[in-house]
């Protein structure tokens, strides 16, 4: 195994984000979608997009946004596919190896859920405020990274379910000492946009959410389909999980907020204003004319 990297930068831009050139197009056929999401018809898991090349690469990548194939355009599986490709399974193509097709379909699924993992984990050891339980950060982190190194049949019996609750606790904790720094940095002023607490899950699909101080909020698992955040300071706020389908960042500042994701931010509509972490990127269709907006 390789040595576990110290900052999020060297995971992310190495491990953490998806390597067509070295899947599969594992995405593609191992799992389910259906036309209503976003994706390019209806498809069941372990039968393969009808786009899908010989080459395993997508022969409609250039034009999703035109075609509307928001599904397609926000997925991010976190460097699973390479990772499942290339290492758990030594390189074989499930094409030539169609014996192993079905257990390399599931161990795909699994190992999304575990890089997603990795990517909060190592996010976490960025933040001053987790500094104080940095030694449980690190060791969950390494346990992680050492599961995605299992074996194809050890992976298929691993309970990750109880490993992502395990985690769980600790990106709870985190979020707790992130959020609350980020509320006791504010200042009280008259004229203040109002605070109001939101809980975890909230729906907000549809919601101006313009006059709302939302820096050190729980927008954990919230409905945000639609909702106008356009301009909003995000700072502090917790996004894990938080649904951001054609929501409106134009102008928003996320540079600060924690447990985002690429896959939220693609779904999502911004411009060249709108800030984000330093480690995630501005999606090309934010300023594409032929593009999702």
């Amino acid at each position: 195994m390789s040595n576990l990297p110290n900052s999020l930068n060297d995971v992310s831009s190495d491990n953490l984000r998806a390597n067509c050139d070295e899947c599969f197009g594992l995405c593609c056929i191992a799992l389910s979608f259906s036309a209503s999401e976003g994706f390019p018809t209806d498809k069941k898991a372990g039968e393969p997009c009808i786009n899908l090349k010989s080459n395993y690469r997508c022969g409609i990548h250039e034009s999703l946004g035109k075609r509307g194939l928001k599904g397609c355009i926000a997925f991010e599986c976190f460097g699973a596919g390479q990772k499942v490709s290339q290492i758990s399974f030594d390189g074989q193509d499930w094409r030539k190896s169609p014996d192993s097709a079905n257990r390399m379909f599931k161990v795909f699924i699994i190992m999304m859920k575990l890089h997603e993992l990795l990517w909060y984990l190592t996010e976490t050891l960025t933040l001053p405020p987790a500094q104080s339980i940095l030694g449980e950060l690190r060791s969950k982190l390494e346990e992680t990274e050492r599961l995605t190194y299992l074996k194809p049949d050890s992976l298929l019996e691993l309970d990750v379910g109880a490993h992502q609750a395990s985690v769980n606790t600790l990106l709870l904790k985190v979020s707790e000492l992130v959020r609350y720094e980020a509320r006791n940095k504010q200042k009280v002023r008259s004229g203040q946009k109002t605070r109001k607490t939101i809980g975890r899950g909230a729906d907000l699909i549809g919601t101006d959410l313009r006059k709302m101080d939302l820096r050190g909020a729980n927008l954990r698992g919230a409905y945000l389909i639609a909702a106008d955040l356009s301009g909003v300071d995000l700072g502090g706020t917790d996004f894990i999980g938080a649904d951001f389908r054609d929501a409106n960042l134009r102008g928003a500042d996320l540079s600060k907020s924690i447990f985002l994701t690429q896959a939220q931010l693609n779904a999502a509509k911004g411009d060249s204003r709108t800030k984000v972490p330093p480690l995630l990127k501005q999606p090309a269709h934010w300023h594409s004319t032929n593009g999702i907006h």
